[in-house]
């Protein structure tokens, strides 16, 4: 089998990016089940665990979860140019859709069948994300800290709307304690 050119990875990196970005709706947690296929089912660049480093780095840093994972997986497989061509691919869809309905958007917001139509959409999207939820927890360590963790975050952003941010960081610095502590006592858990 012949080797594939960085040309051609490139090209290819593009492509799944922008169809990754022109048929996912309702944000970047809905683009976890396209990426996740397209990435380590089809293309087989990244792994599970590489697909939830991506997610965590994803989340806590600046920018658009879909921007940010096509970033990650364009660097992981051809560098810079890689990441530069799959951001470009994910980034196109949005802007041209955008473009195209700023001009008629409040037209089409008055009609009732557009509105019963991202009724659906949201529907649809709601589920995506509960199965790549689903998908990706099974990867994640179960012990007593981590559930711990998942389920302060959860009841602080869902019923306290606490800064998402914040509780990101704060996981994040209870992970590095808890995991020092247990370092130091000769244990350690994931």
């Amino acid at each position: 089998m012949k080797q594939e050119s960085f040309k051609q990875r490139y090209v290819k990196l593009f492509i799944t990016f922008l169809k990754i970005g022109a048929f996912t709706f309702g944000g970047g947690y809905a683009m976890i089940p396209l990426i996740q296929r397209e990435t380590i089912e089809r293309h087989h660049w990244i792994d599970d665990q590489d697909l939830l480093d991506m997610l965590a780095i994803a989340e806590s840093t600046p920018g658009v979860i879909a921007v940010n994972s096509a970033t990650f997986v364009g660097y992981r497989v051809a560098g810079f140019w890689g990441a530069l061509f799959a951001t470009i691919g994910v980034i196109l869809p949005s802007f041209f859709i955008i473009l195209l309905l700023a001009g008629v958007i409040q037209q089409f917001k008055e009609l009732q069948y557009v509105n019963y139509a991202f009724v659906g959409v949201r529907a649809g999207v709601a589920v995506l994300i509960l199965n790549a939820v689903l998908k990706l927890s099974k990867q994640c360590p179960k012990n007593i800290f981590t559930l711990l963790v998942a389920a302060v975050a959860f009841v602080l952003v869902t019923f306290f709307s606490a800064n998402v941010i914040l509780v990101i960081v704060f996981a994040a610095i209870a992970g590095v304690v808890v995991q020092l502590w247990l370092h130091g006592k000769g244990g350690a858990a994931q």
